[in-house]
């Protein structure tokens, strides 16, 4: 029997005790389960704080400590993500703010969301193509070797090897990821790939597009953007391959099995070709794109030395200058550059009719003030842009075809035809270059004895986007500048008509020409052209635009010809390239056309054996040469007869 004493103690410590237990159903439950009661917050701090120290222990004992330790707590979180064993692990996590432990099937639900979105941004990354025009559904929804061949190397590193080798393989494909992006664009500018080795001047020349087109603001986004862009698809592609690699290690069976099922399958699918709306379903696409920019890389840093051997070889290098262009002493000779006048723009079944229309419209102007023509195609080493490649390949004879070659050509002794008509001390050389606004000082190389740029030529309109002078003032100045002065010696003049420069919009029209004045009537014109953001929301209205330009050139130049020319007067007039794949759609032609007009007929004799067609339309199956051939067969042509 107790004593009142006995039961009186025996009362207050079951009081106590009961005064201890947490009351709430959760910590009951956790209780029955662990017989353990819950943690205060000093707990919880002290509990995390050895739960580290004990991963840290892991991982120093190696990899396979490291990776049971793993196994066990994804199984907790992953194995059953809504029994109470998920609940308690993820209640040890807080994550921010404490949201896990207040959401834990959100919380389970996160995580595997983002294990998901990972090995989607991993394989997409993969095998989504350098080039808008092949991105289809087919084209993502494939199997890469590289994916697989990933997934057993870090299979096969230990803990810390495969954690360091995760982030660098993830650095490695949000670069060569960027790197598509950036073909992306250029095959859309350019119809080819971006060059490691030439090509990053090319990125302040985008910059500066940017600006004409659509304004610092415009400009000042758009690098902004590509730098967020850049760091953002880096970091987000080495946390992805790093979490798929966390993930394959805790389920280090289950990644294995799967890697090796993976792998048979791609290997049976592969050597039976399978395909799926027509694209291989099993592919070493990304293995192809690294060893194809590498070889882009070899061929780049080799190409110097190649050039510097072709730029020795000059077959009229030592012509006496009495004995060079006989064919056109006493002639005004002007070669003009229409930017952007490609083969599209007289094949292409959309805007041939019009085109054709300018042009025979242009040919009876030239015909009604006495001149003939001949014509044919040029093959242009670039397409889309890059025009002074494309100017330097003709003048010079050399394929110019990307910036290191012609920072190359233009800082040594090549002659250039502009050259050699400096070299006979019988012409006066000269350059009308509107698009020209900064410093120059390649313009001396080319042989001009006098340049023109947009701040020497009168002009005081307004900029149509990219271009700073219209063309049919260009050509108005030219003859108040030079060619309309008495008692001067023979020109011979380099011409460029910048007004079908890309965008295209706004474009400038004809008006009469006894109105240009100092060309403050093109803010007028302006006004009621369209604006270049909305020209390029539709590829059908980018190409009615630039449809126009080149009939807006081609008319101020044939009228030129018709008001201005001589007897005296020689003009050839070319395409520098073919206008960006917008306007080609797609089509892998670089050919331009190019026109002699005379009206001595003296001088389209001289070339009567090219085989040119009649007329400024160069016909379909007119000679196609490359445009490195044309200076030493215009030199040969007209030089003394032999």
């Amino acid at each position: 029997m107790k004593t009142d004493a006995e039961t009186d103690a025996d009362a207050k410590a079951e009081a106590e005790n009961d005064a201890d237990v947490k009351p709430d159903a959760d910590a009951e439950n956790d209780a029955d389960a662990k017989a353990e009661p819950e943690p205060d917050a000093k707990a919880e701090t002290d509990t995390d704080a050895e739960a580290e120290t004990k991963a840290d222990t892991d991982a120093e004992t190696g990899p396979e400590a490291d990776e049971a330790t793993e196994s066990r707590t994804d199984s907790a979180a992953v194995g059953d993500e809504t029994g109470p064993a998920a609940q308690a692990v993820i209640s040890g996590r807080p994550g921010w703010f404490g949201w896990r432990r207040r959401y834990p099937r959100t919380a389970a639900a996160v995580r595997v969301g983002t294990s998901v979105l990972a090995g989607a941004f991993v394989i997409v990354a993969i095998v989504v193509p350098d080039r808008l025009d092949r991105l289809t559904v087919q084209s993502v929804l494939r199997l890469p070797v590289e994916a697989i061949f990933l997934a057993i190397v870090l299979l096969a590193l230990p803990s810390k090897a495969r954690r360091i080798a995760a982030v660098v393989a993830g650095a490695f494909l949000g670069l060569s990821t960027v790197l598509k992006l950036v073909d992306m664009g250029f095959y859309q500018t350019l119809a080819r790939p971006f060059d490691l080795v030439f090509d990053w001047p090319l990125l302040t020349d985008a910059a500066d597009w940017m600006k004409d087109s659509f304004g610092r603001a415009g400009e000042v986004l758009a690098v902004v953007g590509v730098l967020v862009l850049l760091v953002a698809v880096i970091a987000v592609s080495a946390l992805a391959v790093l979490r798929l690699a966390d993930l394959m290690a805790r389920h280090r069976p289950v990644a294995a099995g799967t890697t090796l099922a993976l792998g048979t399958v791609w290997i049976t699918c592969f050597s039976l070709s399978v395909q799926f709306a027509s694209v291989p379903f099993a592919t070493k696409g990304y293995s192809d794109f690294l060893a194809h920019r590498v070889q882009y890389v070899r061929d780049g840093l080799g190409d110097a030395k190649v050039f510097a051997q072709q730029m020795h070889v000059d077959k009229f290098a030592q012509t006496p200058s009495d004995q060079l262009l006989t064919g056109l002493r006493g002639k005004d000779v002007m070669f003009t550059f229409i930017e952007s006048y490609g083969r599209v723009a007289i094949d292409d079944p959309a805007m041939a009719p019009q085109i054709d229309a300018t042009l025979a419209e242009g040919n009876a102007r030239l015909k009604a003030a006495g001149f003939a023509a001949r014509s044919g195609w040029l093959r242009s080493p670039v397409t889309g842009a890059g025009s002074w490649l494309a100017h330097s390949t003709f003048l010079s004879g050399l394929w110019v075809k990307n910036q290191e070659r012609y920072r190359t050509l233009t800082t040594s002794d090549r002659a250039t035809l502009t050259s050699y008509f400096q070299k006979t001390g019988a012409w006066r050389t000269v350059g009308i270059v509107p698009g020209v606004r900064k410093a120059w000082p390649e313009g001396k190389y080319f042989g001009l004895d006098h340049i023109y740029d947009s701040t020497h030529l009168g002009y005081e309109g307004p900029y149509f986007s990219w271009t700073p002078v219209p063309d049919q003032f260009s050509l108005e100045a030219f003859q108040k500048l030079e060619h309309g002065k008495k008692n001067r010696d023979p020109i011979m003049a380099e011409i460029i008509l910048a007004s079908s420069h890309n965008p295209w919009s706004p474009i400038a029209h004809i008006i009469d020409w006894k109105d240009l004045g100092n060309g403050k009537i093109f803010y007028k014109i302006k006004k009621e052209g369209t604006n270049p953001t909305e020209v390029w929301k539709s590829a059908q209205r980018v190409r009615t635009e630039y449809r126009k330009a080149i009939q807006y050139s081609l008319d101020s130049l044939t009228q030129w010809m018709q008001r201005y020319g001589d007897d005296n007067t020689v003009l050839v007039f070319l395409g520098d390239h073919q206008p960006v794949p917008t306007v080609t759609r797609g089509s892998a032609n670089r050919d331009v056309p190019v026109t002699i007009v005379a009206r001595d007929p003296k001088v389209l004799d001289r070339v009567s054996d090219w085989g040119w067609t009649e007329g400024i339309k160069p016909a379909d199956n007119a000679p196609e040469w490359t445009m490195d051939k044309f200076r030493n067969r215009f030199l040969t042509a007209y030089g003394p007869r032999t």
